[in-house]
């Protein structure tokens, strides 16, 4: 199985585990293909999110708005560019600086567009700024699956309220996904380079796997005693 395949079905069946809502969801998938940016053979697309970064901060600077947005895409790019294949990117110091960069250009993006346009459905907002993020960091072959499930579920399922935190946990919980799945390979991961190039393997995995599947039932009880109570107490 290819590498964006594997780590997309493990980041959506963790994102199950979690979440309910259709933006929660796409947001840890997409996260789950993050890191492989610092692969060399995807140079092309880091230069594309610098230039993209470039053309966003020049163009935000000219009409005087908040340029910050390209800043933090231009930052996005120069880590993948300098980050080795399964280093900085691939540690726990690059989950948290990618989860905090990713996010805060959707937080700010949706801030910025609700306050220069006429939209203030956030929810709506927020789905095509996921849409386009999927554009930047989704596979093409992955991207054509789930462009059409995504709107669909847009559609199908009810229009759920994402706040900022839940952008921040389900970005963090893909790019998380993304590091835990690569310790299993014989490779492993340097789980806290650049400061340590001690690498940790299989076990760390294992381990990582069953503390998120823990949490996930920590999480769900009160749902789990909403449901006893409703259907076995009451009949």
């Amino acid at each position: 199985m290819s590498s964006y395949k594997g780590h997309s079905i493990f980041a959506l069946i963790l994102s199950l585990m979690f979440f309910h809502n259709p933006l929660t969801i796409a947001l840890t998938l997409i996260g789950a293909n993050i890191p492989d940016f610092d692969h060399k053979f995807k140079k092309d697309n880091v230069y594309k999110i610098i230039i993209l970064g470039l053309i966003v901060f020049i163009s935000l600077y000219i009409l005087k708005l908040p340029y910050f947005i390209g800043l933090i895409i231009v930052f996005l790019g120069v880590t993948f560019y300098f980050s080795e294949h399964r280093s900085f990117t691939h540690s726990i110091f690059g989950v948290l600086t990618l989860t905090a960069a990713v996010s805060l250009v959707l937080i700010w993006g949706s801030q910025l567009i609700s306050a220069v346009t006429i939209i203030d459905n956030h929810y709506l907002l927020m789905a095509i700024l996921i849409a386009l993020l999927s554009f930047l960091f989704l596979n093409r072959k992955l991207l054509m699956i789930f462009l059409p499930l995504f709107f669909i579920s847009l559609f199908v399922l009810p229009a759920f309220e994402i706040s900022y935190l839940e952008i921040v946990l389900s970005l963090f919980l893909g790019i998380f996904s993304h590091i835990v799945l690569d310790s299993f390979t014989p490779a492993g991961i340097k789980i806290f380079a650049p400061v340590s190039s001690k690498k940790v393997y299989r076990n760390f995995g294992l381990g990582m796997v069953f503390i998120l599947a823990v949490i996930s039932i920590i999480y769900h009880i009160p749902i789990l005693f909403n449901l006893f109570g409703n259907y076995i107490l009451h009949g």
